[in-house]
């Protein structure tokens, strides 16, 4: 088998888009099911592999990796190699890409697309859009107003979130493009910067800064030894963005290492922050222009970015802080926070295992998460109502206590703690009668059903599952999925005021589908005296990395180890866990 080059930027997302692809097209097709769901089960298998995908790739692991298959290992050699995939480009000769656009949309499935295509001749988003519009695609079977109009809302979603990657998907192609790019010759560093840097929530660009005492122009040349590279576009004297066969694209910057500082600095952003930084530096006789510091007419090396805001009377901002709030007073003051550090988690909540919908056992877990450092972790499988996610009646979780018990007479250096992701009901309740929750070690309540309601109504239910004295941690409070689903309608004020009366942690789910709650957020939940806590969500072992996402989603509100709840120890947590209980 040709193993992957050492250049190759293909990563875990392009290639199981590629394969995601793939199935689509097939499926639109009408081809054999059972080929259709190994492209589909092959994605998924390559989007959650532990760590980089050409590595695994040429060292065996995934040709040996449950869910891959030789048919689909192929492409991905293929894509990796190649940066294409020829089974996708001779689908796409077959049928119109825009019918896997249309794919996309909520509510529209294969059979309406289908029937889209074939009555109204309709191939693409903006011809199915024009046909809500002119009243043709209420007219079809099983169609109406009203599911006309909610496509309109789907496309119309569709169009905003196409411009933006999740941050795990952003990181993870700028990590790869990084390292690719730290191989050229002549290149003495390459760092991440923009929006990937900053831990933003979603992100619009990658952006990649390179020192080297090269010209510019001599590094351009060589990128096109990066495989995938299908264009070359807005070059000018020192960046360029390069856009790769699988849709993805990045801008590339060159600098010198004497001007690293100012460079990176405005790689990385954002506007807010440089427009208050510009004016701090006028107001002291300097000037940040073209990518540099100057006093007056006298350019100032900048080799760090630490260089460059001493000059200025600054401490350092961390790049998490540079949104444009009062981060630049705080740094001028010597008063900014200390953040809170991946290794200040003591403990790993919101887990699930193959009780639920997790595929990990309790013990496989338990010994994951010491291995990361962690000396708790909270087990909270779903609740009886939640059948869709195989939810625990009340003798599942006397099996799952004896379990965990058993687990923890054999295990040392790590603590496991009995807990539940109870539904909140309809009308506030949590999912479980009062005697069960009682016995747990602690309980997280979310939302998981009925986002619809109105605010008054939403609000009204959560408040009412705050005032129940078993709940530790109100989960992804906002039920946002970035780029997929709005927050539902909530007074968030109301939540916040109420769970610092009542005891209660609001959870920051670390989940980089969810990233809930949103870190514009956090500075006025510690100001209220409400705890927040860091769940990762995990479904697998893999998910155990989700925290650091958490962890830059704390940061960027400001917090630190004093605001967390699983910072704590073991005994802390449960201290709090216990608070209010009868």
């Amino acid at each position: 088998m040709t193993t992957p080059g050492p250049l190759s930027h293909v990563d875990k997302k392009s290639a199981a888009q590629v394969l995601e692809q793939i199935a689509s097209f097939l499926e639109l097709k009408g081809e054999n099911p059972f080929r259709i769901r190994a492209f589909r089960t092959a994605s998924k298998t390559i989007a959650g592999l532990p760590g980089e995908l050409a590595p695994a790739l040429a060292d065996g692991t995934l040709a040996a990796t449950k869910g891959i298959g030789p048919a689909t290992l192929q492409i991905v050699l293929e894509v990796v190699t190649t940066g294409r995939a020829s089974l996708l480009e001779e689908l796409r000769d077959q049928v119109p890409p825009g019918l896997v656009d249309m794919l996309q949309i909520p509510g529209l499935g294969v059979a309406k697309v289908r029937l889209i295509h074939e009555t109204l001749r309709v191939d693409s988003v903006a011809e199915l859009e024009e046909a809500a519009l002119d009243g043709s695609l209420a007219k079809l079977p099983r169609f109406g107003q009203k599911t006309a109009e909610n496509i309109l809302k789907g496309i119309r979603f569709l169009r905003r979130a196409s411009a933006w990657r999740l941050s795990h998907h952003a990181a993870e192609e700028a990590g790869a493009l990084r390292a690719a790019l730290g191989q050229l010759k002549g290149v003495r560093q390459a760092i991440v910067a923009g929006d990937v840097r900053r831990r933003m929530e979603v992100v619009r660009d990658v952006v990649i800064v390179l020192t080297s005492e090269a010209l510019p122009g001599e590094i351009f040349g060589l990128l096109s030894e990066l495989p995938g590279v299908s264009e070359f576009a807005g070059q000018d004297e020192r960046r360029v963005t390069l856009r790769f066969a699988g849709g993805s694209a990045a801008q590339v910057i060159v600098t010198t290492p004497v001007n690293l500082g100012a460079v990176l600095l405005h790689a990385t952003g954002s506007e807010a922050h440089l427009r208050q930084l510009s004016a701090h530096a006028a107001s002291l006789g300097y000037a940040l222009s073209g990518a540099a510091l100057w006093r007056g007419s006298e350019f100032v090396p900048t080799p760090d970015e630490a260089t460059l805001y001493a000059a200025l009377g600054l401490q350092l901002v961390p790049p998490e802080l540079r949104e444009g709030r009062d981060e630049i007073a705080l740094a001028a003051r010597g008063a900014l926070p200390r953040l809170l550090e991946r290794d200040d988690l003591l403990g790993f909540l919101h887990c699930h295992t193959n009780y639920s919908d997790g595929t990990n056992t309790v013990e496989q877990l338990a010994i994951a998460c010491r291995e990361q450092g962690y000396r708790y972790v909270g087990i909270t499988d779903h609740s009886q109502s939640a059948a869709y996610a195989g939810g625990l009646q009340a003798a599942d979780l006397e099996r799952q206590w004896g379990e965990i018990d058993a687990v923890n007479a054999r295990l040392d250096g790590v603590h496991v703690l009995k807990g539940v992701e109870a539904d909140i009901l309809q009308d506030g309740a949590l999912d479980y009668p009062a005697p069960v929750l009682e016995r747990l070690d602690f309980v997280i309540g979310s939302v998981h059903s009925r986002f619809n309601m109105n605010a008054e109504q939403m609000t009204a239910r959560v408040l009412r599952a705050l005032d129940d004295p078993r709940l530790t941690i109100l989960g992804h409070p906002t039920g946002r999925l970035l780029l997929s689903r709005d927050p539902y309608q909530l007074d968030m004020d109301a939540v916040i005021e109420r769970a610092a009366a009542r005891g209660v942690a609001l959870e920051i789910n670390a989940d980089p589908h969810r990233l809930d709650l949103d870190w514009r957020v956090l500075p006025a939940v510690k100001a209220a005296g409400a705890p927040l806590s860091i769940g990762a969500d995990a479904h697998n072992i893999a998910g155990i990395g989700y925290a650091d996402f958490g962890v830059g989603i704390a940061r960027k509100g400001g917090l630190g180890p004093d605001d967390v709840l699983n910072a704590r120890d073991l005994d802390g947590f449960l201290a709090f866990a216990s608070k209010g209980r009868d």
